[in-house]
């Protein structure tokens, strides 16, 4: 858990590259934080198993864009009040894509207030006029949304009609005086301060498009949040922000995942393949009975020898160095709405203590309960796939029993490894029609920085924005990478990656619970012929649907 001692250390900041090997699909969600495009663009990368949804608001004018909505989902949902358990994100560094989420905020916040103040001194004061002005906006704007041409090209030619109408009335106002100043200040009032709020909202614009492309090409500015370092003992907000990203952190760490049927273990991607040795345990002196031990002799046996996995005969590169963790994998649900993380005086920090995961790995093993697994992991692709091979060791009666499966999650998708791409147009030229020339448009429409005007004042309280303009609703049970992430299989390197690993895992699992049994007395006559058959298909293994049993 985050503890409560007050920490006066300087800023939080995100360094420019994440952790060895993991900052391609780190800096790809993170990057979602600044972009500017349509919130509807996000379910494109929904999988077959997690669902994102957009709920609509009252008026489309309010309306967040991508990296708004992303940016308050992912704060509420990672260091919000009473916020559920998160999925580990494997391959990544969660608490870097929050912050940039928080970084991203902190510079609208700031284009906001900007905002707020020309609102008010150019909206407020000529209210009136500000109204009528939003309301051709919010019907231009709803016109433009219909599936019908007819009546986008209407809303066009509505905005224009009123445009020269409020010409005319300003040129031919029958009042004079302070009346007729005021009638004509409600008139043109509203447009100074949109064009004023234009050129705001353009520079923030091209600050967030660069940290964007930044992110993308590998590095980049770094995320600060001034709002993440406490000014005082008795800054209880900062103070609360800076827990939550220590809580997001320690979670992270968790050796407790979740079995979700033919979801797989959520965070680690779906079953892939599955080998099983199970033989009888027979003693190798006739009359004699065998040494005892235990499945966890056996599991920390092949522990020990599966961190010599990058050592070969040849130096052939091979193997990076595999992360080998005891895993406790507690099932739920295939259609589960959340997961709650064991509690106790057995976890400490989000961990299962050594004496526990012993004890489930000796004796869970048949009925309900959570199970023991030993994972090895490889972080591959800059972070952008991640083979996890799972081995559980069982003994039942006399049979013993030691069970590898293979788990494989893909890269990010592609909507979030996309760079953004300058708005041009691009016409024939008077004279010359056979030629064509282009013109870079600005990147904040007229339309748009109405848009953010108009939701400025309201930034104070973000409720009131997603009521009036709808929000982001994430895929529970909740992580980072799971959520978006695609199958490994339609990239012919990164399958074949997951399929080499299989083999030498399988063997070495296979060599080192033979040599316990040797020393216990077991025959490994039996043992060692199923392993050889056993290592002799998997050499010949293709990607199924191991979790989704025909029956």
């Amino acid at each position: 858990m985050a503890d409560n001692v007050f920490d006066f250390s300087p800023g939080a900041q995100v360094p420019l590259t994440g952790a060895a090997g993991q900052t391609a699909a780190t800096h790809a969600l993170a990057s979602a934080a600044y972009r500017d495009s349509p919130v509807e663009e996000i379910l494109k990368a929904d999988n077959e198993w997690h669902k994102s949804g957009v709920s609509k608001g009252k008026f489309s004018l309010f309306e967040p864009n991508l990296g708004e909505a992303f940016s308050r989902a992912v704060q509420m949902r990672t260091l919000g009040g009473g916020r559920g358990a998160l999925i580990q994100s494997f391959g990544m560094e969660p608490q870097t894509v929050v912050e940039h989420a928080l970084a991203a905020t902190h510079i609208r916040k700031e284009r906001d207030k900007k905002l707020t103040a020309v609102t008010a001194l150019f909206g407020v004061l000529f209210l009136p006029g500000l109204l009528v002005w939003l309301a051709v906006f919010q019907l231009r704007r709803t016109m433009a949304g219909s599936k019908d041409k007819r009546a986008g090209l209407l809303g066009g030619v509505l905005l224009t009609a009123v445009a020269v109408l409020a010409a005319l009335f300003l040129i031919k106002l029958p009042f004079t005086g302070v009346l007729g100043w005021y009638l004509r200040g409600m008139i043109v009032a509203p447009v100074i301060g949109w064009v004023l709020a234009k050129r705001i909202c353009e520079a923030t614009a091209k600050d967030l498009r660069l940290r964007w492309d930044n992110l993308l090409s590998g590095g980049g500015l770094g995320a600060k949040i001034p709002d993440a370092v406490p000014g005082n003992p008795g800054d209880s907000a900062r103070e609360a922000l800076r827990q939550g990203l220590h809580q997001l952190t320690a979670e992270q760490h968790s050796n407790v995942v979740f079995y979700a049927g033919p979801k797989g273990i959520l965070g680690m991607g779906t079953r892939w393949g599955s080998w099983q040795l199970a033989e009888e345990l027979v003693s190798k002196e006739p009359g004699k009975d065998i040494h005892q031990f235990r499945s966890y002799d056996v599991i920390r046996a092949i522990h020990d020898q599966m961190k010599l996995l990058e050592r070969g005969p040849l130096n052939s590169g091979g193997f990076p160095k595999p992360s080998v963790t005891h895993w406790i994998v507690s099932p739920v649900g295939e259609g589960a709405g959340s997961v709650s993380r064991p509690d106790g005086q057995d976890v400490e920090a989000y961990q299962v203590k050594s004496h526990e995961i012993q004890r489930i790995c000796n004796h869970q093993q048949f009925g309900s309960g959570n199970r023991h697994y030993l994972g090895v992991q490889f972080v591959l692709w800059d972070g952008q796939l991640v083979i996890t091979m799972m081995i559980t060791v069982t003994v039942l009666h006399e049979t013993l029993r030691i069970e590898v499966t293979g788990h494989a999650l893909g890269p990010v998708h592609s909507l979030f490894t996309t760079k953004s791409s300058p708005k041009t147009v691009t016409r024939a030229k008077t004279v010359r029609f056979w030629e064509t020339t282009s013109h870079t448009l600005p990147l904040v429409t007229p339309r748009e920085a109405v848009r953010l005007a108009v939701r400025a004042p309201f930034t104070w309280y973000p409720p009131i924005l997603d009521f009036l303009g709808g929000k982001l609703s994430l895929p529970e049970p909740f992580g980072l990478r799971h959520a978006w992430a695609d199958q490994p299989w339609r990239h012919r390197f990164m399958a074949d990656d997951a399929m080499r690993a299989a083999t030498p895992v399988l063997r070495v699992a296979h060599n080192a619970a033979l040599k316990v049994l040797q020393e216990h007395g077991v025959d490994t006559d039996r043992f060692s012929s199923r392993s050889s058959s056993l290592s002799g298909a998997v050499q010949d293994l293709s990607p199924k649907k191991a979790d989704a049993y025909d029956a």
